[in-house]
């Protein structure tokens, strides 16, 4: 599958590659070692060792290099061959492993897969809303079986929520919703306004609104390639100016795994300020969430991804409805900047 490389996409939460320990993870159908070194900074490289292909994730941390639990050989951070324990000791010149750029930053490890030289950490889309340093963020991961694309469009075209998540997340007036899309450069917002509703009791408690209250309620999603989603939730009583809600950024994030798989991250943030009263509301918060996340959207996706196949896409011929206006302008951007880079680097 076409990847778009020169971007940043999530490798893992912060707290999931810890010190001393070896965490390993395929992304865009790359096996890829991260580890911590002895000041705490994550490093990253392809998890297979060049002398007989033993994955590095078998081995183990010695200080700031993996050791191979095959034959000894150890790489550091930057991929190369820092110990040969055979023979005198000298290191063979293609003793190299592929690394990978890696920035920790808004609660998680962000990774470049493309050319090097085009990193650039102000390239991270702004997710400050999980800034480990303001917010305690409640955490949650899935791995999903369906396309990163497929959970793209899930969350840009939220309208499903009033047939896929009736006691939950939606409602019988979703599908009045006022919807909107525009477009940023690469980054595309879908707007969605539901007036005079009447939500669902989980949503009440979450947003502080007295149950059965007729409410005005907004959800905006802001999109960023690959698939990096900020979902910007919150309601008022009917009538009332939305600055007078409380409004919550749900981050959403997709990594593909493969062309079939991918690993979805998932947040609810509260601030500090809140203590430990609004660590507990997250919590229960991204659990509420996890469950229509975990057994109505996935089971769905997964179907999705069963029925379609191997087939692409867009040669299917997909009826469109007026709440896939985000979705498809997504799509239409990513189909771009994976055509124009791949045409770049034909043409070099």
């Amino acid at each position: 599958m076409a990847y778009l490389r020169n971007v940043w996409y999530v490798a893992a939460w912060d707290n999931e590659v810890k010190p001393g320990e070896l965490f390993t993870r395929m992304l865009l159908d790359e096996q890829v070692l991260l580890f911590r070194d002895e000041a705490g900074k994550v490093q990253s490289v392809f998890d297979r060792c060049p002398h007989r292909f033993a994955p590095l994730s078998m081995g183990k941390l010695c200080g700031n290099t993996v050791q191979c639990a095959y034959h000894g050989l150890q790489f550091d951070g930057s991929g190369a061959c820092t110990k040969n324990p055979h023979g005198d000791g000298a290191i063979p010149r293609a003793a190299k492993v592929k690394a990978y750029r890696v920035v920790e930053k808004y609660s998680l490890i962000w990774i470049w897969m493309g050319d090097d030289e085009q990193a650039d950490e102000s390239l991270i889309p702004d997710f400050s809303c999980m800034d480990p340093q303001h917010m305690y963020v409640a955490k949650r991961y899935l791995l999903a079986r369906a396309n990163y694309v497929l959970e793209s469009d899930n969350i840009l075209d939220l309208s499903h929520i009033q047939y896929l998540h009736p006691g939950t997340l939606g409602s019988d007036d979703v599908s009045q919703s006022i919807t909107k899309v525009e477009q940023q450069g690469n980054t595309v917002w879908s707007y969605r306004l539901i007036v005079a509703e009447i939500m669902p009791d989980f949503l009440y408690a979450a947003m502080g609104i007295p149950a059965g209250t007729t409410v005005d309620r907004w959800i905006d999603v802001r999109w960023d390639a690959p698939a990096n989603m900020l979902l910007l939730a919150g309601a008022v009583a009917t009538g009332e100016a939305r600055s007078e809600g409380r409004e919550t950024p749900l981050p959403h994030l997709f990594t593909p795994e493969t062309e079939t798989t991918t690993h979805y991250w998932f947040a609810f943030p509260m601030p500090h300020e809140l203590g430990e009263q609004g660590a507990q509301i997250a919590e229960q918060q991204v659990s509420g969430l996890y469950e229509p996340f975990s057994k109505e959207d996935l089971p769905m996706l997964e179907a999705q991804q069963k029925a379609i196949g191997g087939a692409d896409f867009w040669s299917l011929k997909p009826v469109l409805l007026p709440g896939d206006a985000g979705a498809v302008r997504a799509r239409r951007v990513l189909d771009k900047l994976i055509a124009d880079e791949q045409g770049a680097q034909n043409s070099a």
